[in-house]
């Protein structure tokens, strides 16, 4: 999780049929008109700040998501995130707060799996302080942080239940164990740790901890030293929090770690009981080859070089022969953004659509898979990455879920980025280039799920009229905006992209210039009210950046 700051109209019935249409100036047609009167847009409102008490959480539905991981498990899918909420409202109300949802729009808050640390966590810090001849930290004066858990559905001695494992962060200093709001007293921050718990009734927030799974490790030994709070050179080279999790076609089961050092450790777990295969010994070595060797294998990083390398929240899915990897890039705040990358082998190495190599940190990876982003007529989001990637059930779809924070400001609201409002997205896989139509890649939509009905073939005339559209290109801590685009009845395009384009109905793939898009059905989150359009998402593999666009 980096450098967290954990400050933290009506109902839109979609048979709007021709009044929506003449009021968005759009030429009805059955390809965008429903005539479902039982599907309706969602109308949560994006800045929560209203309901965002304790005592309405029951209204909160997406508020208030920080970090998510999903699972589908016992008829519902099941999400669990990072301690972060408007105002700090979940302070004292139990840890990792989940939410449950069967159509992936509309989620109610269920209990998380604790109140109260588990007694583990100070043992073991205080166990290895002692063997660092440090001495122990009094229960009372640890500082705890709960951040990131992945949650899955798996097998367990022919029972199926959700396995979760979770991140917890101690706020005290090494050298004195002081708590880090203290004066600073020449060392790093203190480690952190991540567990294991099992539910199978989460419904009824019943869990069973089972406890220690692993913790940060360092290659430096005993040299906790630090020369001032601007120091980011590093001790740790293994950060124990952001976990992920997967089960390979093989059966073998592995932990994916690591966030903002050195980079993402690969860690084999027993299926059974869900920890390491061998005991990692002490979180510390003189080496970085004899560190890896116990606390996993680096599978990559964003910056060879750096201890500080600005990448976090690896999150690993297998589609198609390949594992993906999906990593956050920078501050939570406002840049946050993601990238994919992707191998034959769970260990890598991880390319990047370009065939940079992120296992040896050859450089930023591509193609960005979301970004801080504006459409007109609106605020537009930021701070969108930390996902969690995950298929609906019994289904080829996939999806991508992640925070969405609202810009600086907005609305008079001088804490309106600290609203944190879940996206849900599809992902569409694209093709890399023209030449290469089975390479696909996964990027997200640029609208939110609505969970549309399928309303048979779009068709090359539907899209021909306006679009907004964005270049989706890094650029640190700002918004790509959106800039307008005509596509026109003769196959030329005019305003932000020009030339030629074309469709093809049957892959809904639409080629601007050189560059294919896929096209589908969403909601229009911006308009008043929200209405059913489409949108589209794609890239080049040599364009650096992701073209996103709705029909307007």
């Amino acid at each position: 999780m980096g450098l967290r700051n954990l400050l933290i109209g009506s109902i839109g019935i979609i048979n709007i049929l021709f009044i929506g249409c003449e009021r968005n100036n759009i030429k009805p047609d059955d390809d965008i008109i429903d005539t479902d009167t039982t599907f309706t847009i969602p109308t949560y409102a994006d800045d929560y700040s209203s309901i965002a008490s304790w005592s309405k959480r029951n209204e909160w539905n997406l508020a208030n998501v920080h970090d998510p991981s999903v699972a589908y498990y016992n008829g519902y899918y099941y999400m669990y995130a990072t301690d972060a909420s408007f105002g700090n409202e979940h302070e004292g109300h139990g840890h990792f707060q989940g939410k449950r949802s069967t159509d992936l729009v509309n989620w109610e808050w269920v209990g998380g799996p604790f109140y109260d640390p588990p007694s583990w966590v100070a043992d073991s810090l205080n166990a290895i302080r002692q063997r660092m001849k440090l001495n122990a930290i009094a229960v009372e004066d640890i500082r705890y942080g709960y951040w990131a858990p992945v949650v899955r559905r798996v097998i367990v001695g022919g029972q199926e239940k959700l396995r979760m494992y979770y991140s917890i962060v101690i706020h005290n200093y090494i050298k004195t164990g002081t708590p880090t709001s203290a004066a600073f007293d020449g060392s790093w921050t203190e480690r952190a740790f991540i567990g294991m718990c099992e539910s199978t009734d989460p419904a009824g927030a019943i869990w069973t901890d089972k406890g220690f799974v692993t913790t940060s490790s360092s290659d430096l030994g005993l040299d906790y030293s630090r020369s001032s709070t601007s120091d980011w050179s590093g001790y740790f080279y293994y950060n124990a929090i952001d976990p992920t999790y997967i089960v390979s076609p093989m059966g073998k089961h592995y932990l994916i770690y690591g966030s903002w050092h050195s980079g993402f450790a690969l860690l084999e777990v027993d299926a059974q009981s869900g920890k390491p295969l061998n005991n990692p010994g002490e979180p510390y070595a003189n080496s970085v080859s004899e560190l890896t060797a116990r606390y996993g294998v680096r599978i990559g990083t964003r910056t060879a070089s750096s201890r500080w390398q600005g990448s976090e929240a690896p999150e690993i899915i297998y589609k198609n022969g390949y594992y993906y990897l999906f990593i956050a890039y920078d501050g939570l705040d406002v840049p946050y953004n993601t990238r994919v990358v992707r191998s034959e082998n769970i260990e890598g190495p991880y390319y990047d659509i370009t065939g940079r190599n992120f296992t040896t940190g050859e450089g930023d990876s591509y193609p960005i898979v979301t970004h801080p982003y504006k459409f007109n007529l609106s605020f537009g989001w930021v701070g969108i990455a930390h996902c969690g990637i995950f298929q609906k059930e019994n289904s080829d779809e996939w999806f991508y879920m992640s925070q969405g924070r609202l810009p600086e400001n907005v609305g008079g609201n001088a804490y309106s980025n600290a609203i944190m409002m879940g996206h849900v997205r599809r992902i569409v896989w694209c093709p890399a280039s023209v030449s290469e139509p089975n390479n696909l890649w996964p990027i997200a939509l640029p609208e939110r799920y609505a969970a549309v009905p399928d309303y048979g073939t779009i068709t090359k005339d539907s899209l021909v009229g306006a679009w907004e559209h964005i270049n989706l290109e890094y650029a640190y801590a700002q918004q790509n905006t959106a800039s307008s685009l005509t596509l026109n009845a003769d196959g030329t395009m005019s305003g932000v992209l020009t030339g030629s384009w074309s469709y093809d109905a049957t892959k809904k793939q639409l080629t601007l210039g050189d560059v294919i898009v896929c096209v589908e059905r969403e909601v229009d989150w911006e308009a008043t009210p929200r209405r059913v359009t489409f949108v589209y998402a794609g890239t080049e593999k040599n364009l650096n950046k992701t073209f996103w666009g709705k029909k307007i």
